[in-house]
């Protein structure tokens, strides 16, 4: 067996960002940017009015109240072409091109509209103008490649005029499930059998770390029909198979994807669930065979499948993000494997969340991981835990 950290490593050493693909700014959100964006335009390209009321001079307020000259009005989008002399004014509105010659804006509700005139309350010299550039000009880099955008982050680019933006193609991840014991949802249960759940929620883990599932079914135990849906994976960026990993079934997905040129990298690591996880190449597809049990296959797929999924995007591939937490309940010393408890978060007196533990932890129970806020990560030969003690969680917002 192999350590956690080490088989991570070896898994992600096989992979590379996927290429850039064209799309709609609109089309954007949650997608990674494969190109710097860089301002086309400049924003404000003038310098504009930020409220509806008159463009002035300065000069003009030194005493107030002013009775200034009504010369013109500026709509936004239909500047004002003249320009305001000492007396002058020019009645505009938020977004209005400040006109030759003023440099302030005075607000309407501070001035008495008299018709062919103005008569200026209140102002104060140079207020209430945005200046050209405010936002950003052109040429200024607005957002980085290698970014997951945002709603703001589409905004932003909208607004710098680009109406496409390069960013990674979603990588496609074929995903194979094994065992003559399971059937999908809805259909007839035989003798012996379960619902299978492995696919699905890969499926929806692909899909909302930004990968496109292409779901190839479930394989019986048989050698041929094994070999002829995995051979559905080509090209995509990755075959994820559950099931046929475990000892005394290991021989199956070896043998019979060995034909098709599967070459292993390793077998089984040292944590608890997923001990007979499954790395190698099947020809140019990495394959990540995942255990068949539910819960394992999931815990797997969240340290093992999304920093694959973020490295094929361009993205920082760090294991899952990890937190801190005081033990709600004492925990035993553990063994030479690192444990992954799935355990409730509850706020703390201190500035810790406490982390409870389940009583039951078998990896069949897909409710207790449903109910779960985060895994208790707990180190190979770790000693015995107090309630209290500080340990490393890791959230399950990510599944």
């Amino acid at each position: 067996m192999i350590p956690v950290d080490e088989a991570l490593a070896r898994i992600l050493s096989h992979f590379q960002p996927v290429a850039g693909e064209l799309v709609g700014v609109g089309e954007a959100v949650d997608r990674v940017l494969a190109a710097d964006v860089v301002a086309r335009v400049t924003q404000p390209p003038t310098a504009v009015s930020a409220m509806d009321g008159w463009a002035v001079r300065g000069s003009d307020l030194a005493t107030l109240p002013a009775t200034l000259t009504r010369i013109g009005e500026a709509p936004a989008g239909r500047p004002y072409t003249g320009t305001v002399a000492p007396g002058q004014a020019v009645r505009l509105f938020t977004g209005s091109v400040i006109p030759d010659g003023a440099d302030t804006v005075v607000l309407q509700e501070d001035c008495d509209d008299l018709g062919h005139a103005v008569r200026v309350r209140e102002g104060t010299p140079g207020r209430w103008v945005r200046a050209a550039g405010l936002d950003f000009t052109a040429g200024t880099v607005g957002l980085r490649a290698g970014r997951r955008l945002t709603v703001r982050d589409v905004a932003l680019a909208a607004a710098m005029n680009h109406p496409f933006l390069t960013v990674r193609r979603r990588p496609r991840v074929a995903i194979l499930a094994t065992g003559d014991e399971v059937v999908m949802p809805g259909e007839p249960l035989g003798p012996g059998q379960i619902v299978s759940s492995n696919g699905l929620a890969l499926a929806a883990l692909v899909r909302r770390h930004g990968g496109i599932p292409v779901n190839l079914g479930i394989a019986p135990d048989d050698a041929d029909t094994l070999g002829i849906l995995a051979r559905g994976a080509a090209g995509c960026d990755l075959l994820v198979t559950t099931g046929g990993a475990s000892v005394g079934e290991h021989d199956l997905i070896r043998n019979v994807l060995g034909a098709q040129g599967l070459e292993l990298d390793f077998w089984k690591i040292a944590m608890r669930p997923g001990k007979p996880l499954m790395f190698g190449r099947l020809g140019a597809t990495p394959l990540l065979g995942l255990p068949g049990n539910p819960v394992s296959s999931l815990v797997c797929a969240a340290l093992f499948l999304v920093p694959a999924l973020r490295r094929l995007q361009g993205l920082d591939p760090a294991e899952p993000h990890r937190a801190r937490a005081a033990l709600g309940a004492p925990l035993p010393a553990n063994d030479r494997r690192q444990d992954y408890l799935r355990a409730t978060l509850r706020p703390g007196d201190g500035a810790l969340p406490i982390a409870t533990t389940f009583g039951q932890q078998d990896s069949s129970m897909l409710s207790r991981l449903a109910a779960a806020d985060c895994l208790i990560v707990r180190p190979p030969h770790a000693p015995a835990a107090e309630a209290g003690d500080t340990v490393d969680i890791v959230p399950l917002d990510g599944i």
